[in-house]
């Protein structure tokens, strides 16, 4: 301990080294600290007492991969540990923040309204910490250059803004430019030498004589309900049972293409009660009632922006699935942004 102030408002701080890890950790992780001070309820003494808590690293990988997979068995697979390590730290972590992080299902966990707004903090800080990383890999190396890189609207608001932020952190001398269009026309741009790197669904690449893609996300199609559906008490439904109910349909890549396949081949066709290219205004309208929809696991979150709450469910068969990566002209040399881009993407995807 180490005494700070004089006289009778001085305190106490417990040095760092000294805190004791939480369950579900080891001691060698290095541990995040947040203390906040509160005034002491002993009349006006002037008195202050340090509130610490301190998690782990590893404690929110576990509850991110726990919050995508959306089971403790997912999470553990993803991760390729045992799934009492992924329980433990999730229940360390809980304990430490004072919050429930998730609701225990028989069928999973549901992610809580609180759940959700740590998750988006838990990223935040592994993705500095990776930066940080990255940062002292490349520590007097002032690169610069340019980087001309192309992306789909589906893509820029649910992949990009992590692989961006990680590559500027990394490299902010790099002069970005940022083209949003069709996966289509980022590959004529691409095989036109106007594009270095492309961020894309790249199951919708099609030449790949001339495009060297690599997936980096694999993401299934998901069935969104709003809460309390009658469906939504079966852990997986068939697409039979979606006949002759109201459809949202996403009008945005391949996500059109790719559900109208789907309900093709079925003898009562779904009722396609809006059609829209907002992802936003897909998750309102499921949220309300208006019908249901089926997207990929990549750009569901339960909450709709008026806060009502959307529900997840399996849909069983042979579904297709939704890739994200990147593409470049194949055969042609990378400049040193375009290969420095294309690591930092593929580390960063590996740290999720």
């Amino acid at each position: 301990m180490r005494r700070v102030g004089h006289g009778r408002a001085a305190i106490e701080l417990p040095r760092y080294h000294r805190l004791k890890p939480e369950s579900g950790t080891r001691p060698s992780e290095p541990h995040i600290a947040v203390a906040s001070l509160e005034p002491c309820l002993r009349g006006a003494c002037g008195w202050t007492k340090l509130v610490f808590m301190a998690f782990t690293l590893r404690q929110l990988q576990f509850f991110v991969a726990a919050a995508e997979a959306g089971t403790v068995t997912g999470a553990a697979r993803a991760l390729s540990i045992s799934q009492s390590s992924v329980t433990e730290a999730i229940r360390a972590l809980e304990d430490d923040l004072g919050i429930m992080l998730f609701d225990r299902q028989a069928r999973g966990l549901q992610i809580t309204h609180k759940g959700s707004a740590f998750l988006r903090h838990a990223r935040q800080i592994l993705a500095d910490v990776a930066a940080a990383r990255s940062a002292f890999r490349d520590e007097g190396e002032q690169v610069r250059g340019r980087l001309s890189l192309g992306v789909t609207s589906l893509v820029a608001g649910y992949v990009l803004s992590d692989i961006l932020q990680r590559f500027r952190r990394a490299f902010p001398l790099i002069e970005l430019n940022v083209i949003e269009d069709t996966g289509e026309y980022l590959q004529h741009l691409l095989i036109g030498g106007e594009l270095d790197v492309a961020v894309l669904l790249t199951s919708s690449v099609r030449d790949r004589m001339a495009l060297q893609v690599e997936t980096l996300v694999v993401s299934p199609y998901r069935l969104w309900l709003p809460l309390g559906h009658p469906l939504s008490l079966q852990e997986a439904i068939s697409l039979e049972e979606l006949a002759g109910r109201p459809m949202i349909q996403l009008m945005v890549d391949e996500i059109e293409e790719s559900t109208r396949h789907l309900t093709a081949a079925l003898p009562v066709k779904p009722e396609i009660a809006f059609r829209t290219r907002s992802v936003e205004a897909v998750r309102s309208l499921v949220a309300t009632g208006a019908g249901l929809a089926i997207l990929p696991g990549l750009v569901y979150r339960p909450w709709s922006l008026e806060g009502d709450r959307i529900e997840i469910r399996d849909v069983s068969g042979d579904l297709p699935s939704v890739q994200v990566g990147l593409a470049w002209r194949r055969g042609a040399p990378l400049s040193g942004p375009a290969l420095n881009f294309i690591r930092s993407a593929q580390s960063g995807m590996a740290d999720r």
